[in-house]
């Protein structure tokens, strides 16, 4: 198999909801040898790991985890669980199988870098995962991993519980931390970024489900040896939540350096009756949509940004050839226009006006000129958007451009 379970390797074994059944399992190990370190010190594993972030643009860890530490009093560190990109499905996975490992990482990153607060801002519809996660946290207080004086070391660390309302927005940093703070969940100019300022203007640090799950996995194995699994550029593992026209979807977990092609065929079993891949599209609704004669590319943050992508999510939807790229564009951009916050114009009024050029060109109305409108719009929208969403959201539409000209040219009229 190709699959390497690092993240994943108690999905099933343990109780959700006993912290004993965690612990059996080799559970806070690692925030124990943590708390014999020194909090510079684990933050240098991480950066050996060069684990980079798994909630969508990659960043290093270590980056902000340092910058945090060196940073004054109070200052906090948020967990995002809201996953509202459709396609994923992996934070809730981990949170309603594994979930004390999250706080684990939590816990392991306040101590490494000084905070005192930390919360788990979880998306609206995971109503088993935000019931879970409120046991997990009563259980590790219960226990002494969490809140004042854990494992009698004179560290304090506590953690709150705040969700979402349905709002795709909020998943992007500063929308978040606008609605932590009870305020409608808007983007911020930035900068300064959260890490200078961020909750209540203090610094904060914010990582997703994964990526603090994978903390004391680096801990207990050591920096260096988690540098050796997947590729010098994209180090550890991934989880790849698998969807659209396969036969068995579902989340895997992959070293980095996998192919597509092997996550659908070997792991996904290919597609339901034989059919031929029309597309794929990666990350979600606003990632990139790529032809067939792509998947044998690797599963890499390197590979990925050649053609500005990122991996991070780890979401691989299959279209098969039933299926118009021009369907597959508009439910993306309907969603768009749907989930815009309305907060600055490109976003509020480019999508909208991105909805009526596709269909223009879907229903053979469109012109030459009405395909060099959307290009050019496309890239208004991605550079001048004031967050992840308008910046993001055209990915599709731009590589669809580039690697599906042909089907555009098919509708327009000359």
């Amino acid at each position: 198999m190709i699959q390497q379970k690092v993240i994943s390797k108690r999905f099933g074994k343990v109780d959700p909801l006993s912290i004993d059944s965690y612990i059996k399992f080799d559970g806070y190990n690692a925030l124990e040898k943590a708390l014999t370190m020194h909090p510079t010190q684990i933050i240098d594993e991480i950066e050996k790991s060069k684990i980079r972030g798994r909630g969508g643009a990659g960043f290093p860890a270590h980056i902000k985890a340092r910058a945090l530490a060196n940073a004054k009093q109070p200052k906090y560190i948020v967990c995002n669980a809201d996953e509202g990109e459709p396609g994923n499905f992996k934070d809730r996975i981990i949170m309603e199988n594994d979930p004390f490992s999250i706080l684990e990482g939590m816990v392991i990153l306040a101590y490494a870098t000084g905070a005192k607060k930390g919360y788990i801002y979880i998306r609206g519809e995971y109503q088993n995962a935000i019931k879970i996660m409120k046991m997990t946290i009563q259980n590790a207080i219960d226990k002494g991993y969490l809140g004042e004086n854990i494992l009698n070391k004179g560290f304090d660390f506590n953690l709150e519980i705040r969700t979402g309302a349905g709002s795709y927005v909020v998943g992007e940093e500063f929308s978040m931390i606008e609605s932590i703070e009870g305020k409608p969940g808007r983007s911020r100019v930035k900068p300064p970024y959260p890490t200078d300022k961020g909750i209540h203007d203090k610094p904060t640090l914010i990582n997703n489900v994964e990526t603090f799950a994978n903390f004391p996995h680096i801990i207990l194995m050591g920096g260096d040896n988690y540098a050796k699994i997947g590729t010098p550029s994209s180090t550890g593992t991934k989880l790849i939540s698998l969807s659209g026209n396969v036969k068995n979807k579902g989340l895997y977990e992959v070293p980095f350096g996998t192919s597509i092609r092997d996550v659908i065929f070997k792991l996904g079993d290919g597609v339901s009756y034989n059919r031929s891949i029309k597309m794929v599209q990666l990350g979600g609704a606003s990632g990139p949509i790529i032809p067939e004669y792509m998947l044998d590319m690797a599963i890499d943050f390197e590979r990925f940004e050649n053609f500005d992508s990122k991996t991070g999510t780890g979401a691989i939807i299959v279209i098969d050839e039933r299926f118009d790229i021009f369907d597959i564009l508009l439910i993306n951009m309907n969603f768009f226009v749907h989930q815009s916050c309305g907060k600055c114009a490109p976003c509020r009024e480019g999508h909208t006006q991105i909805v009526n050029l596709l269909n223009k060109i879907k229903n053979h109305r469109g012109t030459e000129q009405d395909l060099m409108s959307l290009e050019n719009l496309a890239n208004v929208i991605q550079q001048t958007s004031l967050c992840g969403l308008g910046q993001t959201s055209m990915t599709s539409i731009i590589s669809s451009l580039r690697y599906f000209r042909d089907d555009y040219f098919a509708k327009v009229r000359y």
